[in-house]
């Protein structure tokens, strides 16, 4: 159930699943380019027989809100409040400025992007969860603008999760087709700067196909966690979180970096036992088929197998975990100790589940409110400022033979 794996054949084999849906993901990436809106509606009505429109209106929002028991109203209403108030503290100041030096100021200008296109997973498992993560750090950053696609039929706890957090543009659009309507416009969908959001091999293909268009969050594909565990772990709580992972989708994978191969053994058992009475058992199964563990001398060499993989989503089930919290560098959300589960920071720790995975966690950071802005250096500059720095501007641009640069600042000190 829990193979021994290298950490070669890992990393090998979660890249390959993104270039084999490249070529799936491009032929729908021309379907909606050619037919819009009327390309969008019949692939719709594949999953939502009797649809009339792409769009979702405003009565069917109401109507959803009528579906969901309003207890979990609130509960959707208390994560969204605790994403929001850790969101709220990344924030950047819309401008900053501070003299360096006599004449010369310099700073930075914090502005929102103007539009911004949220994908929300559906269909296998519908994630209300994902359209807060994706939508609160968008607000939080001011994006006046935001428009969501989700997998038809959509549930009605996702069109109230969008609407509590004021996104009422929301298109029954999913898989590689809704990157397309988001990146590219149709008829109805205004094309968006920015899309965001998790999705299955295809939609993280057309994000990467469609970077001329619209600039994306990072490669989001199918789940997977990162264990680092020595034997002070419990392994009911570790084949609990793998378990967790592996629901999410036959792609999403799983892999236990342990100093204690007994410890291992010991996991495999409790999968087993956890997983015997799982309603997503099916689902499991093939994802732990791809899943595994490796061990290790130390910690040492843990960690450094770690950074390697790079996961989505590491936790950390060591006796001592802040020193291994402080060695890691690669990994899209950390989880330390044994009663931090993932599934915490999935709804209502208040961090964001949106997040790299196949290894791109190495070089893009998780969701966050960064993503819907972008900052614009500031210089205010007096004559004194400018003759202070006059000779060493003309100097270097001469060099390089920008004679004219040189003039730009010779001119002024004249």
């Amino acid at each position: 159930m829990l193979q021994v794996m290298d950490i070669e054949t890992w990393v090998t084999g979660r890249r390959s699943n993104l270039d084999e849906a490249k070529r799936s993901a491009a032929d729908m990436i021309e379907l909606v380019r050619s037919g819009g809106d009327g390309a969008l509606l019949r692939l719709a009505q594949r999953y939502e027989p009797g649809c009339e429109s792409v769009r979702i209106s405003r009565e069917e929002i109401e109507d959803a809100y009528a579906k969901v028991d309003e207890h979990l109203v609130e509960h959707v209403m208390e994560a969204a409040r605790r994403i929001a108030r850790f969101h709220e503290r990344q924030k950047e100041r819309a401008l900053w400025l501070e003299e360096f030096e006599p004449g010369i100021t310099l700073g930075v200008k914090t502005t929102p992007l103007d539009r911004a296109g949220l994908y929300v997973p559906g269909r296998r498992a519908a994630y209300p969860s994902t359209a807060l993560m994706n939508a609160i750090p968008a607000r939080v950053a001011g994006v006046p603008s935001l428009c969501a696609c989700s997998p038809p039929p959509i549930l009605p706890l996702t069109l109230v999760a969008l609407d509590c957090v004021g996104v009422d543009e929301i298109y029954r659009a999913g898989g590689a087709q809704a990157i397309a309507a988001m990146a590219l416009g149709t008829e109805t969908i205004r094309p968006c700067w920015k899309i965001v959001g998790p999705g299955n091999a295809y939609v993280t293909a057309a994000k990467i196909l469609l970077r001329d268009e619209a600039e994306i969050d990072f490669p989001a594909g199918p789940s997977e966690i990162g264990i680092i565990a020595d034997r002070s772990a419990n392994p009911a709580f570790i084949a609990s979180d793998i378990l967790a992972q592996a629901e999410h989708d036959p792609d999403a994978a799983c892999i236990l970096i342990t100093t204690d191969t007994a410890l291992a053994e010991r996991v495999r058992g409790e999968i087993e036992r956890q997983l015997a009475n799982s309603p997503r058992r099916e689902i499991m199964v093939r994802a732990l088929s791809q899943s595994g563990f490796i061990p290790v001398a130390n910690l040492d060499e843990a960690i450094e197998a770690m950074d390697r993989v790079a996961p989505e989503h590491l936790s950390i089930m060591v006796e001592d975990p802040l020193p291994v919290l402080g060695a890691v560098k690669n990994a899209g959300s950390i989880f330390v100790g044994s009663y931090a589960p993932v599934a915490a920071g999935d709804y209502a720790s208040g961090t964001n589940h949106v997040l790299p995975t196949a290894g791109y966690a190495a070089t893009y950071s998780g969701l966050n409110v960064a993503h819907f802005t972008k900052t614009s250096s500031v210089q205010v500059i007096s004559r004194a400022g400018l003759e202070a720095i006059g000779d060493v501007v003309e100097a270097i641009a001469d060099a390089e033979g920008l004679h004219a640069h040189a003039a730009s600042v010779r001119i002024r000190r004249a």
